[in-house]
């Protein structure tokens, strides 16, 4: 299994958080502000842009923020 990580619309990328325990906690322009549910000290922020895909370092960086490596979140995919 490869781990590179797939190209993603940020729909996507916000419904595979939702299942690691993420909940939107506010918006802010064209970005959605996520909470851990059990871990508020975990916040992260992914841009919501229509039409266009995350990009993978924006992708890679909103892993970091949220502790998952990038074989749990396909995992969550």
């Amino acid at each position: 299994m490869t781990s590179k990580l797939p190209v993603l619309r940020a729909r996507e990328v916000l419904r595979a958080l939702r299942k690691a325990g993420f909940c939107v906690d506010h918006i802010q322009g064209g970005h959605h502000v996520l909470v851990h549910k059990d871990d508020p000290e975990r916040m992260l922020s992914v841009p919501v842009h229509a039409g266009k895909d995350i990009k993978k370092g924006t992708l890679k960086a909103i892993l970091e923020q949220a502790w998952l490596t990038s074989g749990e979140f396909r995992k969550l995919l």
